[in-house]
């Protein structure tokens, strides 16, 4: 039989938790799998780790949970997770209910014709005209300058394969963007489309400031595109530089010396300060990552868990 993993990362989730382990146990129990479900404690600053502990005792031999020091991110969380999934299948997927629990059953079927990756991607209905807008702007423009193919309504809400699982686990940089890891990763992919679910309970983590430095993971992880820009931009004000000079000199031999003019040389100043500027902050950002890799720092620290053997983390 089966093993099946869930891994559920878990940030101020109290008000939803329990609703989402009934549903989740619910549709569990009516598959033909003997199942795990592998909570992780974001740092919760709410009853999040309370509700686990009591899961974990009505449930002790299908509920295993870690707890973190502290707010690492959704990406440790992500990662803790599929180190704690012991399954021979693991399910990610989130606690606000937004992830259908039903869904479990058709990737479980489509795990069995031999795929790795059972992938669902919701549809954008209910969500802001102006959010969705830009968001599908935005895979269109990411995907003309990253090295894997990021698919708009994609999310981390997936079946992998212990395979696929080991692949992802093998991969230890730092700076971690799952999007585009799972789809670097290759193997066996297939991927169905479902209704899209809202909050149950709760509040969204995703506020816009996260979205957009999320956003500029996903571009700047994938390729070193942005860098060579800044070479083609150079060249390019160079070349222009050298013909405005030309005309320049042609001017002054058919017409004479005009007085200089201010607010194109103020114009230039600004605009070549402008650019010099966002090259500098494209390279630091680079540099940036390259500094958090060098350190070599563990991707989280585990304060409390249960089912878990620590020494393995």
């Amino acid at each position: 039989m089966t093993k099946l993993s869930v891994v559920v990362p878990c940030y101020n989730e109290e008000a939803v938790i329990d609703s989402f382990d009934l549903e989740i146990r619910k549709v569990l129990d009516s598959l033909p799998v003997e199942y795990e479900v592998c909570y992780v404690d974001d740092g919760s600053r709410d009853g999040t780790l309370s509700k686990l502990r009591k899961l974990a005792e009505v449930n002790p031999e299908q509920t295993r949970y870690v707890s973190f020091s502290r707010n690492f991110g959704k990406e440790a969380g992500m990662l803790a997770g599929l180190r704690e999934a012991t399954g021979d299948a693991v399910v990610i997927m989130d606690a606000d209910l937004q992830h259908p629990p039903e869904l479990i059953g058709k990737m479980l079927d489509l795990y069995a014709l031999g795929h790795d990756q059972i992938i669902a991607r919701r549809n954008r209905e209910g969500d802001k005209k102006v959010r969705s807008a830009l968001s599908s702007l935005y895979y269109r423009a990411v995907n003309r300058w990253v090295d894997v193919e990021l698919t708009d309504g994609v999310g981390d809400f997936r079946l992998l394969s212990r395979p696929a699982v080991d692949a992802l686990l093998s991969l230890q940089e730092y700076n971690r963007f799952s999007k585009g890891l799972f789809s670097w990763i290759g193997f066996d992919t297939i991927t169905f489309d479902y209704q899209n679910a809202q909050r149950e309970a709760g509040e969204t983590k995703w506020r816009f400031g996260a979205l957009l430095n999320y956003a500029m993971d996903g571009l700047i992880s994938f390729n070193n595109r942005p860098l060579r820009l800044a070479i083609w931009m150079g060249a390019a004000l160079t070349a222009v530089g050298a013909l405005y000079t030309l005309w320049i000199i042609i001017q002054a031999l058919t017409t004479g010396v005009t007085t200089p003019g201010y607010v194109t040389l103020v114009a230039i100043i600004v605009g070549l300060g402008g650019v010099q500027m966002s090259m500098l902050g494209l390279i630091g950002e680079y540099i940036g990552r390259i500094y958090y890799e060098t350190k070599r720092r563990p991707h989280f620290l585990v304060k409390e868990s249960h089912g878990v053997d620590l020494d393995e983390k």
